[in-house]
C-alpha cells in the first residue's frame, strides 16, 4: 500500500511540476525600479541572504515572486536533491523544509527563517 501512495504522489508531482513553473513564469510581476545607487546598496545587503528552495514548491514560488517584485538578487539554492546544499539546510536550520531564508549578519551568525509568509513579511519590511 505504501508503494501505491508513493507512486501516486510521484506521478502527481510529475504532472503538476510543469504547470507550476508555467504559472510562475506567467504571473511573475515586474520588479520595482530604483535609482542605481539604491539598487547597488540593496544588492550588497542581499549578499548575506540565501533562499533554500525547491523549484516546483508553490510556497517557494510565492517567495520568489515577491523577491522579483522587490527586485532582490538573493542567492537561490536548490535543496531538493540529496547533497551538500540539503545537508547545509539540515545542519543549519535543523530540518529539510523549504522555503528557508538564511540570514547571515556581519559577525557571521546565521538565522534560519522558514514559513513563506514570514519570509515575505521580512523582505517587505527590510526592502520595500
Amino acid at each position: 500500500m505504501k508503494f501505491v501512495f508513493r507512486m501516486f504522489f510521484k506521478t502527481l508531482r510529475i504532472i503538476l511540476a510543469p504547470m507550476i513553473l508555467i504559472w510562475e513564469f506567467v504571473t511573475t510581476p515586474k520588479g520595482i525600479e530604483r535609482a542605481p545607487e539604491d539598487q547597488r546598496r540593496i544588492d550588497a545587503e542581499c549578499l548575506n541572504l540565501s533562499l533554500y528552495q525547491f523549484r516546483t514548491c508553490p510556497f517557494c514560488v510565492k517567495v520568489r515572486r515577491e523577491m522579483r517584485r522587490l527586485s532582490l538578487n538573493i542567492a537561490l539554492l536548490d535543496a531538493q536533491p540529496d547533497g551538500p546544499i540539503r545537508g547545509d539546510l539540515i545542519r543549519g536550520g535543523g530540518k529539510a523544509m523549504v522555503p528557508c531564508l538564511k540570514i547571515t549578519d556581519a559577525d557571521g551568525n546565521s538565522e534560519w527563517m522558514y514559513e513563506s509568509g514570514q519570509i515575505i513579511q521580512y523582505l517587505q519590511t527590510r526592502f520595500a
